[in-house]
């Protein structure tokens, strides 16, 4: 039983020490916000003597103090630092202060309430993912220590947003990790099936309760701007692993004469089917394993433009060589189906893919397609997720465009 924030904390003098073996503040001095369990001083600070979730003073091996964070000594990570000031521990006026500051960023980006509205420790709250559908805000909690400040999050998002809803969307595989149940609930309000989403002037519904991630990907927005400048009518466009249809919708209404999404969810390619006429435009589906579907269109289908967008390949560092190659192949398959002058959109949102890896994944595809490949743009994840410059682990999307022609 996890025990509730003002259980663990009722004066900040009364906090326990962790304190960290000589040498191991280095990082966190320099700004990153994890602690890794074979950095603690175990011996004067036993990692044991913890409460799962437990809020702390981080030490140095001097006694200096380098933030408060929160606890799980049963986890890799087995620390996350979410203040720095002594004059300022961890409680609901704070996690009401980074709302209000991560607010003001999203505002400045879109006058439209629909974005990623706290994207972790970029936002400062490690563990947290809060997006926002209009008056429906959709959460995430993937650490213990966060799960123990569910309640005052949910009285921040109140008395900062209150919104008409908030739903905890947690059933993804990292609260495993954490020793986490999986649920899907509201704290305020119900859950629904479906959220509505405007994007770029479009409207999609996504589901919820069955969807991926909080249901839609904002990270994403960005690219599928960019894609714009790229089109020009008449164009045949693929989109595999198109979800609901967020880039074949946007192709068709900036002059794509079609569009097939390929996507191995019956149900998702049934909202993208629905998405695709609320926008006044129609699509056609391939329901199937984005490989199959691919090695199948090979001596039948050519496009103008094809979007590889798939889902993590490499979710751990021991996964890197078979995803790599599972990046390398579907790239490959993509490219086998262009042909004259055409547009290549390829994306990785793997964090242990890096940009130079993904670039070399697409030119060994295409020296095995007999392609010659000129990269012209690179995108990221859109600036509601904004990089936290001393946490690299922030920075996970990349997307290439890429004009591809014969050799």
């Amino acid at each position: 039983m996890i025990p509730s924030s003002a259980q663990i904390l009722s004066e900040p003098s009364n906090l326990p020490v962790l304190r960290l073996k000589r040498g191991e503040d280095r990082r966190i001095v320099a700004g990153h916000m994890w602690v890794f369990s074979n950095e603690v001083d175990t011996a004067s600070t036993p990692l044991t003597a913890f409460t799962t979730g437990a809020l702390v003073q981080m030490q140095s091996h001097r006694g200096q103090f380098l933030g408060y964070a929160y606890v799980n000594p049963h986890a890799l990570i087995c620390a996350r630092i979410v203040g720095r000031d002594i004059a300022h521990p961890v409680d609901r006026a704070l996690i009401s202060q980074r709302l209000e500051v991560a607010i003001a960023l999203r505002k400045r980006l879109t006058r439209d309430p629909y974005y990623r509205l706290v994207f972790g420790e970029s936002d400062g709250l490690p563990g947290l993912v809060l997006d926002r559908y209009g008056d429906v805000v959709v959460g995430q909690i993937a650490t213990a220590g966060m799960e123990v400040l569910k309640a005052d999050v949910e009285a921040a998002v109140r008395d900062v947003l209150n919104p008409r809803t908030l739903v905890w969307k947690n059933d993804s595989g990292a609260r495993d990790l954490e020793h986490l149940p999986q649920a899907v609930e509201a704290a305020f309000g119900d859950v629904p099936d479906e959220i509505e989403v405007y994007e770029s002037g479009l409207r999609f519904m996504a589901p919820l309760r069955s969807g991926q991630k909080t249901g839609w990907f904002y990270d994403q927005t960005a690219n599928r701007q960019r894609l714009v400048r790229y089109m020009w009518p008449g164009m045949r466009v693929l989109d595999i692993c198109s979800y609901v249809g967020a880039w074949a919708v946007t192709a068709l209404k900036n002059g794509a004469a079609s569009v097939r999404c390929v996507d191995s969810s019956q149900a998702a390619l049934q909202a993208a089917t629905r998405n695709a006429q609320a926008n006044g435009v129609s699509i056609e589906t391939t329901h199937d394993d984005a490989f199959d579907a691919l090695k199948a269109m090979q001596e039948r289908e050519r496009f103008d433009v094809v979007i590889v967008d798939p889902p993590a390949f490499i979710k751990r560092k021991k996964d890197v060589p078979q995803g790599q190659a599972a990046y390398r192949k579907l790239n490959q398959l993509a490219l086998g189906l262009m042909e004259g002058d055409g547009l290549l959109v390829s994306c990785s949102c793997s964090y242990h893919m890096s940009a130079d890896d993904l670039v070399g994944a697409i030119q060994s595809a295409a020296r095995h397609s007999g392609r010659f490949v000129q990269i012209l743009e690179a995108g990221g994840q859109s600036p509601d997720h904004p990089v936290h410059p001393a946490v690299p682990e922030t920075r996970y999307l990349k997307a290439f465009f890429c004009r591809v022609t014969r050799e």
